[in-house]
């Protein structure tokens, strides 16, 4: 699933693209809005919220799409007349311009709502690490009313704090030589933790290519996210890779068994 930094860098993306401009074309390509037609209203806006993307448009009436990339969703923006780069059976959201196109490929959710309902489609997320609405305190107290959870999943959950997925969470993790298995409650440095998340993200928001390393090379970007069995940039052990979260919901965390041992 496409990190914070990623949803927050597709946000920017629209909103240069689109922002100011009059839609020429829209194409709703899900059944609940196949006859939505928003053609001649302003896009006044895209912003990300955590890891979904809210698109407003003024037509008629106040409106606001809702989008999440969800495991392969993307946005492209294309020249008009230029060839889209994916399969044309991908497309969930197409919104067109004078000059140019902004294509919503494999998008996990599509859907339009009034303005003055926007707030409830993203009030279940906790604060934004790339959001006007960072609130380290809040974001402290929401991993710690769970003590007893893995603290891997506890960062992965929207609810405590927005932005962080899979390949954060283990970078995260190592860096501060924390297990992801490790409960909440056994985590000396939380406070530090959070705030080296926030850093994280801050760091790679506007960057195309993501490292936790400071170094943009293949294959050296990451610390231990995707090395299963390479090994450890520090000891040499071999790095481990390992399923977490309840059944249905498990998400594959890596880690250094020597560098981070599990308490």
């Amino acid at each position: 699933m496409p990190e914070g930094d990623t949803v927050y860098r597709a946000a920017a993306r629209l909103d240069r693209a689109l922002t100011g401009h009059r839609l020429t074309l829209t194409d709703f390509r899900v059944p609940a809005f196949a006859t939505v037609d928003l053609r001649e209203g302003t896009v006044i806006r895209t912003l990300s919220r955590g890891k979904h993307l809210l698109t407003r448009v003024d037509h008629e009436r106040a409106w606001t799409i809702h989008t999440h990339l969800k495991m392969e969703g993307s946005w492209h923006v294309y020249p008009t007349g230029e060839r889209w780069r994916r399969p044309d059976a991908q497309v969930r959201l197409v919104l067109g311009i004078a000059g140019r196109t902004a294509v919503g490929f494999q998008l996990g959710v599509v859907e339009l709502v009034p303005r003055e309902q926007e707030a409830g489609l993203v009030a279940h997320l906790g604060p934004d690490l790339l959001g006007p609405d960072w609130d380290v305190d809040r974001a402290l107290a929401n991993l710690r009313s769970q003590p007893a959870r893995a603290i891997g999943e506890a960062l992965l959950d929207q609810r405590n704090l927005a932005g962080i997925g899979n390949m954060y969470m283990a970078e995260l993790c190592f860096t501060m030589g924390v297990n992801p298995a490790d409960a909440v409650a056994t985590v000396d440095q939380l406070p530090r933790l959070v705030r080296r998340g926030q850093q994280m993200l801050q760091a790679n928001k506007e960057r195309a290519i993501q490292t936790t390393t400071g170094d943009l090379r293949p294959r050296e970007r990451m610390w231990v996210y995707r090395r299963d069995r390479s090994p450890c940039r520090r000891c040499g052990t071999p790095i481990a890779v390992a399923m977490l979260g309840d059944p249905g919901r498990e998400r594959a965390a890596y880690w250094c068994p020597s560098c981070q041992p599990a308490r």
